[in-house]
Order: structure tokens, then sequence, then C-alpha cells
């Protein structure tokens, strides 16, 4: 990324950058740069030679911020091959796109929007004995703003509103009254103004009237702040309560005494386990991603991968009725945090790193990726019987690859799973804080009241992935299983029962056009969709297949027609869907569909013009997501056991039998000979191993690693610097 940035800046480029650490919103700099991922069918090829010349050329996709120019543009660029050599070109970007230049007013987030002088002293100078009256305090001492999105339309303007809290530990549970609009388009920040002021549903459409209200009496306000209201220490995660029984005592942990199980290649990112084996990606937009997954030997999965995440939010006043937030835009791979070892991820587990590069620097977490075995404390099949070897069970170990990431406010868990029968479940989970709104008796509708003055805002959760499968190869095709119920008769009916039997049958059919592909599981999911390979079939001469199976909270987005959601996230509005694979419509999404909802550079329905998609290669876009209604019991934190959606890939008529029979930690039993003797068993010599364990590693946790442009470490970052880098848009600390 240092090579990169700095032919760039190079005098032979011509590019006139300002290195992004100084650039001003009117200035041409680098805002992004990361791997390309090269054409698929370039990287199967390398995968069945191993020729080293057959090797994909390497590319870097690389943003730039064109403020500087007459017209100021932002523009996509493929830079390659790498490593930098005379050979070496910058090419726009557009087949992803198809678009050649994105407008300016969509562009990344940067905090020079939101914490130049020019713009926080204007907007706040005039409000000053307000804040203090109203709010109970000042924008640079005890309350902090926070922005809502998307921040534009089609690229003709770049607004939001500030909400305003009090500037306290969980300050998100501290929501204030009054709400400011403020334009910050183009790049003139002279130019940029507060064009809309509410307090307690009053509108006002300048300063002027609003503080002309606010002294000549006309102004209705909000009650003043009781002495209870003032102890804020109940948005903390200070514990209270009585001591449990016992709970002095450290619970169980997992300790693998045989030794790990699982296997890690550092330098390739390649992981195997009991069969498995697959490669691990990470980039900027979204973190974690899994490539070429494998079972047995046999490609599964191509590409495994989540594409985007969407929070739509609802309430009576501007900022939650505005917010539909898509977090690709400020970075889920770029706000990955450190694991904490022992809480997110089993003392044992083996920690990964991550880096990503932004305007300013490049950032590395040591522990942004955890993998480990666990035993899920039940078999994954078992059976009671009595004749000989029909009773045993297989125990049900997994493995986990886990990474999480902080956008502003919530925290996600991604984990992929891994079953030894081939199964793999992709689970998200969310805890954090509440994004709040101010209580009032006309929020009633739109949450749950979970403090005096405190909203919890209802909203949903939806998380795309794109999942690639290969199954036996990669023309495969969709098929669609239906269960309904049916009156048959049969001569043999004709007994006390009567001569009609109602039960259910399977219907199978292809889908074999795109346009019929937009999918929701089916009601009380009867019945279910499937990848199979009509050309390969299973020894019953089934086709093989892996199937898409729900798992905790299937939902896509409750809310269709809205303008800030109109064109930018339509994946939200299905379960899944399935499309032909382009190397052109890599993403369900983009960065910058965030601000562009009514103009969006990827619109997800494009993706579906009717091609045939039988016996093609295909790709599978799966949501898990959630209806979040907030409780008290949201407070301080969500809680990641509910709020958590999943889907399953298991295989379905891809073997001839179920292969997690072939583990030898398992047990078979043998009915006794005698009447009173035990049962005999064979445990395949796979016995309980026993030693004294290594005390876990004294706990610690420190700040990610920051670097400069020049790949030099930076000097750590105070707590006001981490805070900015995490919170982002939502706590505004105004400098005036």
């Amino acid at each position: 990324m240092v090579e990169i940035q700095n032919w760039l800046v190079s005098a032979q480029m011509n590019l006139n950058l300002t290195r992004g650490d100084t650039a001003q919103p009117s200035d041409n700099s680098v805002y992004m740069i990361q791997a390309y991922y090269p054409p698929k069918a370039d990287v199967l090829k390398y995968f069945s030679s191993l020729d080293p010349r057959d090797t994909p050329a390497r590319f870097a996709r690389v943003t730039i911020h064109h403020g500087g120019a007459e017209e100021p543009v932002i523009r996509d660029y493929l830079v390659g091959p790498l490593p930098v050599t005379p050979a070496t070109e910058m090419t726009h970007l557009t087949e992803i796109y198809h678009t050649e230049t994105l407008p300016y007013n969509a562009r990344g987030y940067d905090d020079l929007d939101w914490n130049l002088p020019e713009i926080t002293t204007k907007i706040a100078a005039p409000l000053m004995d307000a804040y203090k009256e109203l709010l109970g305090g000042l924008p640079n001492d005890t309350i902090v703003a926070g922005g809502a999105g998307p921040f534009g339309f089609d690229g003709s303007f770049r607004r939001f509103w500030l909400n305003w809290q009090r500037d306290t530990p969980g300050f998100w549970l501290h929501p204030l009254n009054l709400w400011q609009y403020v334009d910050v388009s183009g790049t003139d920040p002279s130019k940029w103004d507060q064009l809309k002021i509410v307090y307690n549903h009053q509108v006002f459409d300048t300063a002027e009237s609003f503080m002309d209200a606010f002294r000549n009496g006309t102004l209705k306000r909000v009650p003043p702040v009781t002495k209870q209201e003032e102890d804020l220490s109940w948005s903390t995660r200070e514990r209270i309560g009585a001591l449990r029984d016992l709970d002095n005592l450290p619970g169980p942990r997992s300790v693998s005494f045989a030794g790990l199980r699982f296997r890690i290649d550092h330098d390739l990112q390649y992981v195997s386990w009991m069969g498995w084996g697959l490669y691990l990606g990470f980039d900027r937009d979204m973190g974690l991603n899994l490539w070429d997954i494998r079972f047995r030997g046999e490609r599964i999965i191509y590409e495994l991968k989540p594409q985007e995440a969407l929070a739509q939010y609802t309430g009576n006043d501007p900022y939650k009725s505005s917010t539909a937030l898509l977090d690709s835009y400020f970075g889920m791979g770029q706000s990955v945090r450190d694991l904490l070892p022992g809480y997110d991820c089993p003392d044992e587990a083996i920690y990964l790193p991550a880096t990503t590069f932004s305007a300013t620097g490049m950032m590395t977490r040591k522990r942004a990726i955890c993998i480990f075995e666990q035993d899920s404390g039940r078999p994954i099949s078992r059976h009671l019987g009595f004749e000989r070897s029909e009773f045993g069970a297989v125990k049900g170990y997994q493995l986990v690859i886990r990474s999480v990431a902080t956008v502003g406010k919530p925290f996600l868990k991604f984990e992929y799973i891994f079953h030894i029968d081939g199964t793999i479940e992709v689970r998200v989970s969310a805890s954090g804080y509440l994004l709040s709104g101010f209580w009032d008796d006309e929020q009633g509708a739109y949450g749950s009241k979970i403090w005096n003055t405190t909203l919890g805002s209802l909203h949903d959760h939806a998380i795309n992935f794109k999942v690639d499968l290969d199954v036996g190869g990669t023309q495969n095709s969709l098929l669609k299983t239906s269960l309904s119920q049916e009156v048959t008769t049969q001569p043999w009916f004709d007994d006390d029962w009567g001569e009609e039997v109602i039960h259910q049958k399977i219907t199978r059919e292809y889908i074999d056009n795109e346009d019929e592909a937009l999918l929701r599981f089916p009601t009380n999911f009867q019945g279910g969709y499937t990848i199979v390979n009509t050309d390969e079939t299973n020894k019953w001469g089934i086709p093989r297949g892996y199937a898409i199976h729900p798992g905790y909270s299937p939902v896509y987005n409750t809310i269709v027609g809205s303008k800030r959601l109109l064109k930018n996230a339509n994946w939200a509005r299905y379960n899944l869907a399935v499309s032909r694979r382009k190397d052109t419509e890599p993403s369900s999404s983009s960065m910058w569909n965030f601000n562009l909802p009514g103009a969006p550079p990827v619109d997800f329905h494009n993706f579906f013009d009717g091609e045939n998609i039988t016996q093609q290669d295909l790709v599978t876009w799966i949501n898990v997501g959630m209806h979040h209604l907030p409780a008290s019991e949201d407070v301080p934190n969500t809680r990641t056991n509910t709020a958590a959606s999943s889907f399953f890939l298991t295989p379905f008529n891809y073997f001839d039998y179920d292969v997690s029979i072939e583990s030898t930690n398992a047990i078979l039993l043998q009915p006794p000979k005698k009447p009173g003797d035990p049962f005999s068993y064979n445990d395949y010599n796979v016995r309980p191993a026993h030693c004294v364990p290594q005390p876990p590693a004294a706990f610690e946790y420190y700040p990610e690693q920051v670097y400069d442009l020049d790949g030099k470490p930076a000097l750590p970052s105070t707590v006001e610097e981490m805070r900015k880098a995490s919170e982002l848009y939502l706590r505004i600390k105004f400098e005036l």
C-alpha cells in the first residue's frame, strides 16, 4: 500500500495529489487502496495447474477524491500489475460500477465534513445560550452531536441532520430534544450552512427565528431535568445488583488436552480442519471473507463474503426518521477492532492480524480474526438401538472462524462455523448501545421507553452475503422444493378410517430464469431452495446439491419504497436471490450506494435481466437480520443471544451417506450378551486426554497499531483520537 501510494503521488503520475492526512475537501487525495480480486476463471486455471506461469496478476483498486478538479468527482482506478514496475498502469475502473465517475457529494466519509471550524462555529455560535439553557450544556463541553445518513439522494447535495446528546458514558442513550439540518455540499466550506432547526416538534428555518422564540417566550419547552435524571450512571457497564450464588468462581473453559486439531498457514492465510480447507481474505468494506472452501478435497464454495449491512430506523423526529445506514460506506473491515481474549474468543483461540488503508494512514489489528475448535455439547448424530451396530453417537465438534466490527455504535460478530458433516453455518450477532431517540408521548408507535427521556428506537438490521457455490463444478441449477397437502385414495383405504387420506407431498421444479429467482422462504418454511448440479449425481442417481437452510431469525427489511433506500439496497427485499455469476457484478452493493439511493452505482435489481440460470455458474445472495423492537433489557447493551441471525449451507444428496460417520471421535455400543451386563463399546481408541492445562495468558488489551502514509509507526493515539476513529459520525465533538 505504501508503494502504491508513493507511486501515485510521484511527479511522473501528474495527479496533483495532496496527502490524505493534510487534504481539504477541495484537494485531490487518495481515499482508499485495497486488493482487487482477479477474474474467477484465472484463479481456477491457476488452482488447476498450480503452474507459476498461470498465477493471476495482482491489481489494486484505488479511489481518488478529485476535489481539486474543475468539476469535483470521485473515480475508482485499477492499478497494476503489482508490485510497481515500469509496466504498472492506472486505468479507470468502470466495470463494477458501470459509470465513469461518481458525484463528489457522495464522497467517502471524512471528519473534515463535520469538524471544520467554518461549519461548527457557524451553526453553533448563534445557539450557545439555547444549548446551555435547553440542553444543559455546551457543544465543546458537556454535549456532543451525531449525524444521520444518507447524506444525499442522487449526488446533487450533501446534507445531514445533527442530533445532540449528553457527553457521558453511553452517550447514545442520552439524546436531547434538538436537531439541526446542515448543508456541506461542494468543496467550499464558506458556503456550508445550517438549513433548519427542530426543537420539541417546532420547526425553524433560521437560527434567528429559533433564538427569537427562545427569548420571547413563544418556544414550547421540554420540562427541566429532575434530580433523579441527573444521575447518568445507569448507562455505564459497571456491575450492579446482588452477587449471584457461586458467581465468584470462574466458569468452565475449553481446553484441547491432546493439542489443537486444526492447522493454519499464516503466510497463505490458509486454514484446514477435519477435511475442510479454505483461504481467508479481508477488506476495508466488509472485513473477513472466505475463499476456495473445500471439503474432502472438493471445492464447495469459491467465495463466501459479506456484502453490506443495513440498519433502518424509525421515529417521530428528524434524526431517526431519516436514518438508513449502509455500513460498507464507513468500512466494516476498517472498523474491526482487536478481539477480547477469553470473552470474544476462548482462551486457546489462535489470532490472525488484518491491515486496512485509510486516507490518513494504515491500521493493523493483531487480533482481528480468531479461530478455534469447540465442542457443541451435543452429538451431531445419535441413536439408541438393540441390534448389532445401531447404537452410538458422533461428537459434534465445530471449527469457528470469527471477527467483530464496531461501525460507530453497534458491535457485529461475524462467524463461520464448520461442521464435520459438510455443513457451514453463517451467523451474525449484535450487541452494543442502542441508537436511541428522545422520548415523548408521541413516540410510542416507534419503540419503547427505556429511561425517563430515552426512546429505544424500532429498527431493522439486514446483512447480505455472497455465496458462490460450486456444487460438483461451476455449472449449477436452482431447485425449488415445495411441500403441500393432497387428498389421495387407494384400494387398501377401504377400512375403518374411510377411503381418503390427507397427507403432504413434495413438488420439485427448477427455476430457469433469473427474474424468478428473487426469493422469500415459503410460508411455514414448507419447502426450500437447493443449488444442484444436474450433470453430477450421487450413487442413487439424485443430482448432488447444497441446500440453503434458514437458521435463526431469517428476515428481510420491512420497509419498501423509502426514498432513503429507494434503489441502493434492493437486495434487502428478499430472503435470498440467485443470479448468473459475472466478474462485472462482484457485489450486491458498494460503499457509494449509501449516499446515492436514487442513483446507486450498484442497483441489485439490474443483476436480474432475464438470463437463463440452468447449469450456469451461479451466485446465491443470502440475507440475515432482525427486526429489533428494543426493550428495557437492551440497557446498557443489546444481548448477542437474541440479537442473532443465521443460515446454513448443508449437503443435500451431495454424498451417498452422512459423512460425519467417518469420525473416530465417536462411540459404537453393542447390546449385552447376558441380562444385567453392561453394553460393550468401541471408541476407536480416541479417549479423553487429560493433563494439567497451562494457565491462560494474563489478560491485556492494547489499541490497534497505526501507521502513517509512509508505513512508519505513528505516535500512539490519544483516547479522543481512538474515539473519533471508532465512533465516527455518531459522536462529533465540536471544535469551535
